[in-house]
């Protein structure tokens, strides 16, 4: 990871954006994908602990917003034996502007047996070197991508993905942070078609089994449904050593974006 300038810096309870954060949709507003991971290293921080495994992470991105400072607000739901709920608010001056709910599950002893629908580990190894430039209309990635499949192709697309800069200040980002920032890119493989990719996330939902280990995470889109301008998407999450989980997203149809990536 790059020790560049992160894309957010910590003042006080502020997050302040710095130019690299903002959405491929717009130079003045947030990338979707930052408040994700915004939220998951808040819930971390606040509600992590060793043997609980942050197991799932909805996102609900249900307001643009302008390239504000941000802050995460994170309350506990339920504290149980095996079982903690924990909800968080990301919000700016102008209010509410996400929200996400995680789930963390104890560790425990993995039972004996085979399971039929397991799915198997890719076959694609890790890239090394440096990534190639990703450029999308007039916006570049600020995260490294690699492409695997044609974009938009029938069939299952496939990308590695990695981070390039810090998400706050030089702290260097979680597993469960790294996962939450990919998950995002759900969106555009799981929906995108030839020409482009027409329709926007409304939200996304990460399920992990175990954290990825190393610092590629991998997405290969295995489902799209769509109907009356309403989609949903599905991926497999993997990393270097085989699946780690999945993420489904829905969508809202917006032709205007069309050719925007």
């Amino acid at each position: 990871m790059s020790t560049t300038s992160a894309f957010f810096t910590q003042k006080g309870d502020e997050l302040v954006p710095e130019p690299h954060a903002r959405s491929p949709w717009s130079p003045d507003m947030l990338h979707g994908r930052l408040l994700g991971g915004l939220a998951a290293r808040a819930l971390e921080q606040a509600h992590g602990e060793p043997g609980l495994q942050f197991a799932r992470l909805t996102v609900d991105l249900f307001r643009n917003s302008p390239m504000l400072a941000v802050t995460v607000e994170t309350t506990l739901v339920r504290d149980g034996r095996r079982i903690r709920v924990a909800d968080a608010v990301v919000s700016t001056a102008q209010g509410v502007i996400a929200r996400a709910s995680a789930v963390l599950l104890r560790h425990g002893e993995q039972p004996d047996g085979e399971r039929g629908a397991a799915t198997p580990a890719w076959d694609e190894q890790p890239p090394s070197g440096p990534a190639p430039e990703a450029r999308r209309g007039g916006w570049t990635p600020p995260f490294d991508l690699w492409q695997l499949s044609g974009w938009g192709l029938p069939g299952p697309g496939r990308v590695w993905t990695r981070e390039k800069y810090p998400l706050v200040d030089d702290e260097p980002a979680s597993p469960f942070v790294r996962a939450a920032l990919a998950a995002d890119f759900a969106s555009p493989l799981s929906n995108a078609q030839s020409d482009g990719l027409r329709f926007i996330n409304a939200d996304y939902t990460l399920t992990l089994a175990r954290l990825p280990e190393g610092e590629h995470v991998g997405l290969e889109a295995t489902g799209h449904a769509s109907a009356q301008g309403v989609a949903t998407g599905q991926v497999t999450m993997h990393d270097a050593t085989g699946p780690i989980g999945f993420c489904v997203v829905t969508a809202v149809a917006n032709p205007a974006m069309g050719r925007a990536r």
